[in-house]
């Protein structure tokens, strides 16, 4: 019998790691992942041009997407199947895991898809795009019910500091609750023994009018950031003291606030792709302020400018002057891992306005923070 770790090795190598195995061939299992992963990793040119090979063990010599898409979800552990398919439609380019109605029949969706559909919807025709839906409504259910969950927390009220009722973990007062029971230490254990626990009461603080305004760049780079200000700007919508506006923009501004409820719909309308005039989309976001001091304008963007950045730098440094919070978000995913202009990037942190990367629970945190002052 093989042994299992020097398998795995020939996986990894591909066909220069046979000699790993001094001889043995790979067992029935490792060769069909290996035939999988040839499909998929052997079309490499770069591979090709060092002259290494990835010769897919005893598996099929062709297999189509549908075949390749059932044996990979047969063959590995789910985190790994989500890894293969995003190679596959991100850095190969294998469009038809994403048009193709076979294809789409049988995948699982995750958040890889979800970007490879808005990439591609415009190839697809009517038939193929109700199916590609049904992957943006299942990852799309997922971050709303996740990300409802932080905006809920970050709008729940602050902690008032007077004894409460309602006996909750959340609202356990701890430093008022080991004052009051120091004298139960017990030496010998080290423990405190709590006759009387304290609580705090919650209490709703009063929320005045905000607005919201977020600017997206739906550049191809920013597919990302997309989805996630979508999901966002949904959850925030509706919320007390907040009024939410979602503006999508290239060259063109796309004013989606009457979609903000429906980030499905949103989402199968945005356009990727195409220039980007940033300084147009923040001139936009200024007009729509109705009382300035109390306007958050959030403005997600790679802040690679093909318009004129004076203008840009320009209109934040009005937006500033005047009270309005601005924040310049290079990213705004779960990752919150950009990829921008440093220098314009500068020159608006220069100009006043918070410049960095968030999570949307950050974002939401960050609106709580301001809505309840």
């Amino acid at each position: 019998m093989t042994d299992p770790t020097l398998e795995r090795w020939r996986l990894l190598l591909g066909e220069p790691g046979g000699a790993c195995l001094g001889g043995q061939p790979l067992g029935e299992q490792a060769a069909a992942r290996d035939a999988a992963m040839d499909w998929l990793y052997g079309r490499d040119d770069d591979l090709r041009r060092r002259g290494v090979r990835r010769d897919g063990g005893s598996g099929a010599s062709t297999l189509t997407t549908v075949d390749w898409l059932d044996d990979i979800t047969r063959l590995f552990p789910k985190e790994t199947v989500e890894r293969l398919q995003r190679d596959a439609v991100e850095r190969y380019e294998i469009h038809d895991v994403v048009t193709d109605p076979a294809v789409l029949a049988r995948i699982e969706p995750n958040p890889a898809l979800l970007k490879a559909v808005l990439r591609t919807k415009h190839l697809m025709n009517p038939q193929v795009l109700r199916l590609a839906r049904r992957i943006v409504e299942a990852v799309v259910r997922d971050l709303t019910d996740r990300l409802a969950t932080e905006v809920r927390a970050a709008f729940s009220g602050a902690k008032a500091r007077r004894p409460g009722r309602l006996k909750q973990a959340r609202n356990f007062d701890l430093t008022r609750t080991l004052r009051a029971n120091l004298g139960r230490y017990r030496p010998e254990t080290g423990q405190v023994v709590i006759e009387t626990p304290y609580f705090f009461t919650r209490t709703r603080r009063h929320l005045d009018q905000w607005q919201v305004i977020l600017l997206v760049d739906q550049s191809g780079s920013m597919v990302g950031s997309v989805i996630h200000s979508a999901v966002t700007a949904a959850c925030l919508w509706g919320l007390p003291g907040v009024r939410t506006h979602l503006v999508a923009f290239d060259t063109d501004v796309v004013d989606l606030t009457a979609d903000v409820d429906d980030p499905v719909d949103l989402l199968m309308k945005v356009q990727l792709g195409g220039g980007t005039d940033i300084g147009r989309a923040a001139a936009y976001g200024a007009g729509l302020i109705d009382r300035p001091r109390k306007a958050i304008v959030v403005l997600i963007s790679d802040f690679y400018e093909g318009g004129t950045p004076e203008r840009l730098v320009r209109t934040v440094r009005g937006l500033v002057e005047q009270g309005s919070q601005v924040l310049c978000l290079a990213a705004l995913d779960e990752q919150a891992n950009p990829d921008y202009d440093r220098a314009l990037a500068q020159r608006l942190a220069n100009a006043g306005a918070h410049v960095g990367a968030m999570t949307p629970g950050e974002l939401a945190a960050f609106v709580a923070e301001h809505v309840g002052r």
